[in-house]
């Protein structure tokens, strides 16, 4: 990497187009503190968005009622208008599904949230039982909320209601994740050091607690195909579990400071880790080495001085559906948009105390998380290539040491690999 300053690079840089805003309400005497939104979260189907306003309140809105705001109001504060219309046309129509929003008062501070929805084919992993009180169908969409005291509250998010309140965690419910082949196993990292996993269809039986860190717990990610967990905390490794069997696969060793957030692309051959090292990370998870580098500060900080330029900490990283993008935030006011192949972002844009960030669905949209309320940004559009697409599909099915024994041409090797 160059080592000239980052202000004088970013002058040639994009600034990315914001999309529009979701405000949390404010009185005069409304403290900051309790208000931080260190969620944000949108629905496997992309029909809702939730995040965390802060005081023990979560909103749910429908994402297409957004979208249609923003087009009309640019970046207005549609928090309102939306309350006004969705409650109009709710009382109009009588459809079980119809989506429509939801205030939820948690009873406590809020700090995860994660959507989860059922495939009927996918049974409970607890096979004795033959009775459970929640039959999920295929209509089924869940949201899970991590809480300050340590419990996680299950929520239909059709109806607004409490389904669920799982109490095992002691500390607070720092991240949540839920398997994405719809078998509703969730997984909750905490601040008592340990992930647990959680069988929602057999009635949120706790099955496994995951141990192996040895202080707080700050995130978790599923790969795509739901055989691997990461989970990352106050420490500089990253854990690595099968899921299959519950048991370590590996430490990925090479942050110098504690590692806050991770996530995997979309066909499960990378893995991206945020640091306050002032670096995101892009790792082959399948044989543990770092394929790329995201610096947040140039030069780069040494290693006994990684933890000392809080003001670059990152806190959040996000893959786009496109598998070419990678989102972060930081504490230097900015949201970065990075090409997988490129040393340097391709767009920026200005956010004052993020804490979040996470793509849409589709991709076309990054939610960053701010005190209590939410900014968005149409994020870079680009039609992949064809050997970029060949890539990926062929990735979702292999893991890397298979790729090394094809028949194929090194270079081609290397390509499917991410080397280059």
């Amino acid at each position: 990497m160059a080592s000239f300053p980052l202000s004088v690079n970013e002058k040639l840089i994009a600034r990315s187009r914001a999309a529009g805003e979701l405000l949390a309400p404010t009185s005069p005497f409304d403290k900051k503190c309790g208000r931080e939104n260190w969620t944000v979260a949108f629905a496997p189907d992309g029909s809702y968005f939730a995040w965390s306003q802060g005081h023990r309140i979560v909103k749910l809105v429908p994402w297409s009622q957004c979208l249609n705001n923003f087009l009309l109001h640019g970046t207005k504060n549609v928090a309102n208008s939306t309350s006004t219309r969705l409650a109009r046309q709710n009382s109009e129509s009588g459809q079980k599904n119809k989506p429509c929003e939801h205030v939820i008062d948690c009873g406590d501070i809020v700090w995860s949230l994660a959507f989860g929805s059922s495939v009927p084919e996918k049974q409970s992993r607890c096979v004795n039982i033959e009775w459970h009180r929640f039959k999920f169908g295929q209509d089924q969409l869940l949201l899970a909320t991590g809480l300050n005291n340590g419990r996680i509250k299950i929520w239909d998010v059709y109806t607004g209601k409490l389904l669920l309140n799982l109490m095992d965690h002691t500390e607070v419910v720092r991240d949540l994740t839920f398997a994405p082949d719809g078998s509703l196993i969730l997984v909750s990292a905490s601040r008592d050091k340990t992930l647990r996993v959680w069988d929602l269809k057999d009635d949120g039986n706790m099955m496994k607690v995951l141990r192996g860190h040895q202080n707080w717990v700050y995130g978790c990610a599923f790969s795509p195909d739901s055989s691997i967990l990461c989970s990352v905390g106050a420490s500089k490794a990253v854990f690595l579990w099968d899921m299959d069997k519950y048991s370590m696969i590996r430490k990925l060793e090479g942050h110098h400071n504690d590692v806050v957030a991770c996530e995997f692309s979309p066909d499960g051959a990378l893995l991206a880790t945020a640091s306050y090292d002032t670096r995101v990370y892009v790792w082959d998870p399948h044989i543990g080495v770092i394929l790329m580098e995201f610096g947040h500060l140039f030069p780069p900080p040494t290693p006994i001085f990684a933890g000392g330029a809080n003001d670059r900490w990152v806190r959040s990283v996000s893959f786009s559906h496109d598998g070419l993008h990678i989102a972060s935030l930081a504490d230097d006011k900015m949201v970065r948009f990075w090409r997988i192949d490129e040393d340097y972002p391709v767009q920026v844009a200005p956010l004052n105390n993020g804490l979040c960030c996470t793509f849409s669905t589709d991709g076309s949209v990054l939610a960053a998380g701010q005190d209590g309320s939410v900014y968005f940004w149409a994020t870079p559009r680009q039609v992949s290539s064809l050997q970029h697409l060949c890539r990926m599909a062929i990735r979702r099915v292999m893991p890397t040491s298979q790729v090394k024994n094809l028949p194929i041409p090194s270079k081609v090797v290397e390509f499917l690999c991410y080397k280059i």
